[in-house]
């Protein structure tokens, strides 16, 4: 199942919240970089593809009035 981009957003939060948790650990924290950096980028490419899709719906309603 896909994630929403909400759900991803707070998954991110979540990520980033530990390195200043109690349970951050110095050998885990490159692990932990790359997993929110891919999911900060997975969030980037979903709101582009989101934007798109709004700019097409936007030009389709422009072509209406």
């Amino acid at each position: 199942m896909t994630q929403k981009i909400s759900e991803k957003i707070a998954t991110l939060e979540e990520k980033v919240e530990w390195f200043y948790g109690d349970e951050f650990r110095l050998d885990e924290a490159s692990k932990k970089y790359q997993e929110a950096t891919k999911l900060a980028k997975e969030i980037e490419e979903d709101l582009g593809k989101l934007k798109n899709e709004i700019k097409i719906i936007e030009e389709d309603f422009s072509k209406e009035s």
